[in-house]
């Protein structure tokens, strides 16, 4: 679907939620490689070097430990730096900045020190980008206490929550998915949700599926594929690991009975195992069947097409689990 100043899609919901809070707050800056004048790799930032200035839109080295150390300082000297990490397999290079600087030091002055930073990344396989361009490592992330992580699903979701997360006093990773970034979402004009509240996305009384980010639309078009008590499932979208409210998850399992977690995140420690922990341990005695997990092979991802299309779920392979839960 063509996007629309009405609709517009993933990626320029993105730049407008930066060129709206830039505009709001002149304590917003952008930092990243490529993210001047060229627009950012993908295109995100296109226009706002132009529009606010070189002082405001800083294009970095390809240093990205340093580039985050210094926004974790400018953060903390009452700057909110938007820094984009252009892929989330990157952000391994910089995780003391990440881990021990921006998670911990609120924390640690008891609040005297506050870490507004939005750190932009981009994840996720199927195009042939090979094991070190392709990986989803939101569970690393989410795992560390005082990060926030948001997993955006769709466009109006992109700008709700990039406008949530330049306003918040917290550290951020937001994850995107760069294969969602053509799309726009079909309810753009929906009331927005804020961060750690998910949203039941389809209704349904067999199963209950649980996920985020670019598995919201595979999940979707998985259902299409099915029939009969399989095609009865509700999908609900976490949108964000953290904040995290699983009250509505459990309210749909306890009535369906069954749940399935699907993630991209490799499945072996992935975020579905922390999920579907909580779930049993709050809706034992409510179901019907199993809580099941789906994620990606746990193998370095493939540059070979063909077989990163079987490491990674795909419609599918979530189809034929969904028919699977349906029956037990």
């Amino acid at each position: 679907m063509p996007s629309t100043p009405d609709s517009p899609t993933y990626l320029e919901a993105l730049n407008r939620a930066l060129a709206d809070e830039m505009a709001r707050d002149e304590s917003v800056v952008l930092l990243g490689v490529d993210i001047g004048l060229g627009g950012g790799v993908y295109g995100v930032t296109r226009g706002l070097h132009e529009r606010f200035g070189a002082d405001r839109v800083l294009d970095s080295p390809i240093a990205e430990a340093g580039v985050l150390g210094a926004a974790v300082g400018a953060a903390m000297a009452g700057l909110r730096p938007v820094v984009e990490v252009m892929y989330m397999d990157f952000l391994t290079v910089c995780l003391d900045a990440v881990v021990n600087q921006a998670a911990k030091l609120r924390y640690m002055t008891g609040g005297g020190v506050k870490v507004p930073l939005v750190i932009r990344t981009q994840t996720g396989g199927g195009r042939s980008a090979g094991a070190q361009h392709s990986q989803s490592l939101e569970g690393i992330v989410a795992h560390v206490p005082g990060l926030h992580v948001y997993c955006p699903a769709d466009a109006r979701d992109a700008y709700d929550l990039l406008v949530a997360a330049i306003r918040g006093d917290n550290p951020v990773c937001f994850v995107e998915n760069r294969r969602l970034y053509p799309r726009t979402a079909a309810d753009w004009d929906r009331e927005p949700l804020p961060p750690g509240r998910p949203r039941v996305v389809r209704g349904g009384d067999t199963l209950t599926i649980v996920t985020w980010g670019r598995m919201v639309s595979e999940t979707l078009r998985a259902l299409e594929q099915v029939s009969g008590p399989a095609a009865d499932a509700e999908v609900i979208d976490l949108r964000t690991l953290v904040p995290l409210d699983l009250a509505p998850v459990i309210a749909s399992v306890a009535r369906t009975g069954r749940c399935l977690v699907v993630h991209e995140a490799v499945e072996s420690f992935g975020p579905g195992a922390e999920i579907v922990a909580r779930i049993v341990e709050d809706a034992l005695y409510d179901l019907d069947g199993p809580v099941e997990r789906l994620g990606a092979m746990t193998s370095p991802t493939p540059y070979s097409p063909p077989l990163e299309a079987e490491m990674l779920p795909t419609h599918q392979r979530i189809a034929a689990r969904i028919e699977a839960l349906a029956r037990a």
